[in-house]
């Protein structure tokens, strides 16, 4: 009898981490995160323990099997059992070597360092496992970096499988392993530590507490799982996983050690990859509140789009304005920067504020994902790394965008070689009067030296604009010719009187209408979706009628849709580019169909 597939359904994205509803989406016997029982464990509830699993080494190879501990699969009649060989496993060590004798399974999926590095069918476009077994995850856990990279692969690989470690999971590391890619763990470290008479807590093992009759049983070892598998759950709902794994990563050296190699292999490659959004809106907040958050693969994606690519409005060439951050996001909403735009009288003067984590942010880009989000505890001086990194991005910026003069009214000090530098503050608080009235005689004294010219405020507004597109998604081309109507904050994008977009700081993105795709197109800088040839499209894009992407999509990327090279419409990314166009439920919302 054929296995049945695991019916699940992605309830909530994180970068790798998902949250998956399984069994009837409509009425969910459980979720993932969660744990795998062995034929030892108590009985637990399904909501938290959803499979059991076995191993028969009576005969080699050894056979697997995971049975469903309720109905899990269409038409969810009945319980599953899935079954498959280990294979010839190898320390991670003898990688190069090749046993031949490979794991199998359909449903189940056994696989080891090796067989990633030799079992050429685990290509096979066809193999669409439930449920993948990482064997020798205790070997790759102790050898660094191999645990990150066996999770990457497997991850945007088999995008819609449910990974499994078997042997490393524990309450105090269920987030960040989950926030790697895994999404299944076992009580095998937590029988470990009943045997001690150790409790595994959430924030790692530790001696019980005998003054409150606290005790090292299993009943004590499963509610830490509890708590646990709650808070990773919830975080991902909320999508602030990411706080939840810095405050957990710091319970034991190796937590540290794999978030750092993480985030570092992460940084390194396209935010479509690492699965990055591009649009969250300003309701959403992003804490920054420990020193690893500035290691956050976000945090280093704007770092260096800003200090490599971003380029300012045409007519703030020539003078940079250092400006200091403010709590209130967006700035210009802050009291310190209404004073600041008092005595800046030119509006040919590029605005940048000097903030961490993020180093720099211009001012036409105060309203983006992350720069109008983050939250950071304030001490009013810096440390060193930050000053680091603020003056290596200042000095790109400068060099790559040629400005003639910086006035600096950031307050840290700058030495950018043969640029002129103005200080305005010389030792001053920012708000004070007489640093003002510094910052309006500088600005005054540029725009006599270099001649600049204020534009009318509708051109002034284009070009910021034009410059923010740039910054969002690539180009500008499709905003030639048009004209900004409407009050500030949101403003009206109309060409030969059809509007073309909606700016709308509130949700930090451009909202586009039908007219305007054909001009997106032309751009080729946009995401594109291509559609099953004869399928009648009605509803949002998913993995069955999806079957080719072209880009680098991230979430809240808007995707232009095309169907037999013809373009048929756009949609906004729910899932980032390493999910396209195989992973689970929905890849992107219909915006438009024309």
């Amino acid at each position: 009898m054929d296995e049945r597939p695991l019916a699940r359904s992605v309830v909530a994205r994180q970068r790798f981490a998902r949250l998956f509803s399984l069994g009837d989406r409509n009425s969910p016997s459980s979720w993932s995160p969660a744990l795998v029982l062995n034929k030892d464990d108590v009985e637990l509830p399904f909501s938290l323990a959803p499979f059991e699993f076995s191993r028969d080494a009576q005969s080699l190879p050894a056979k697997l099997s995971v049975k469903t501990r309720t109905n899990l699969s269409l038409p969810f009649d009945s319980l599953d059992l899935w079954t498959a060989t280990e294979g010839l496993v190898l320390p991670p060590s003898l990688v190069e070597s090749n046993s031949g004798e490979f794991a199998t399974g359909n449903e189940i999926l056994p696989v080891s360092w090796q067989s990633l590095h030799h079992d050429l069918s685990l290509n096979d476009v066809n193999l669409l496992p439930s449920i993948i077994i990482l064997t020798d995850a205790p070997q790759l856990a102790n050898r660094k970096g191999l645990l990150s990279e066996a999770l990457y692969i497997l991850r945007t690989r088999f995008p819609s499988s449910l990974i499994w470690t078997p042997g490393i999971g524990g309450p105090d590391n269920c987030a960040i392993l989950t926030w790697m890619g895994a999404d299944l763990f076992d009580l095998a470290r937590s029988r470990h530590a009943c045997s001690l008479g150790i409790l595994l807590s959430e924030n790692g093992p530790r001696e019980i507490e005998e003054s409150i009759d606290e005790d090292s049983s299993m009943d004590s070892q499963i509610l830490a799982w509890k708590n646990s598998l709650a808070a990773t759950r919830s975080a991902i709902r909320a999508g602030n996983l990411r706080e939840l794994v810095e405050k957990q990563a710091i319970s034991s050296p190796r937590s540290v050690e794999r978030l750092r190699i993480h985030d570092s292999k992460m940084s390194d490659l396209d935010g479509s990859i690492s699965g990055l959004s591009r649009v969250k809106g300003q309701y959403y907040e992003l804490r920054c509140h420990s020193y690893s958050s500035r290691d956050d693969p976000l945090i280093q994606d704007w770092r260096k789009r800003i200090a490599r690519d971003h380029t300012p409005p045409l007519h703030q060439s020539k003078v940079l304005l250092l400006l200091p951050c403010s709590a209130t996001k967006p700035y210009r909403l802050s009291s310190s920067h209404k004073r600041f735009s008092r005595s800046i009288t030119s509006n040919s003067i590029h605005e940048v504020i000097v903030t961490a984590p993020l180093g720099l942010v211009p001012r036409e880009l105060e309203d983006l994902w992350p720069a109008a989000n983050y939250d950071i505890p304030v001490t009013g001086d810096w440390d060193i790394d930050e000053l680091r990194v603020i003056r290596e991005m200042i000095s790109q910026y400068v060099s790559r965008n040629n400005f003639s003069r910086v006035i600096n009214h950031s307050g840290i000090s700058l030495d950018l070689g043969s640029v002129e530098i103005i200080d305005t503050r010389q030792g001053l608080t920012a708000g004070s009067s007489d640093a003002l009235a510094n910052l309006e005689q500088s600005v005054n004294q540029s725009v006599e030296d270099f001649d600049l010219i204020d534009l009318k405020e509708s051109k002034h507004r284009l070009g910021k604009l034009m410059s923010l597109s740039r910054f969002q998604h690539g180009t500008d081309k499709w905003l030639e010719g048009t004209g900004i109507q409407g009050r500030p904050p949101i403003f009206t994008i109309r060409r030969d009187g059809v509007q073309l977009a909606l700016w709308n700081p509130r949700l930090g993105r451009f909202s586009f209408t039908k007219a305007c795709l054909p001009l997106l197109a032309e751009s080729r800088q946009f995401p594109e979706a291509h559609l099953a040839s004869g399928f009648d499209w009605r509803g949002d894009l998913f993995a069955s009628n999806v079957v080719e992407v072209k880009g680098h999509i991230r979430i809240g990327d808007e995707v232009l849709v095309y169907q037999d090279s013809n373009l048929v419409g756009s949609a906004r990314a729910e899932a980032a580019g390493w999910e396209w166009p195989d992973g689970p439920s929905r890849l992107a919302r219909a915006q438009h169909r024309l």
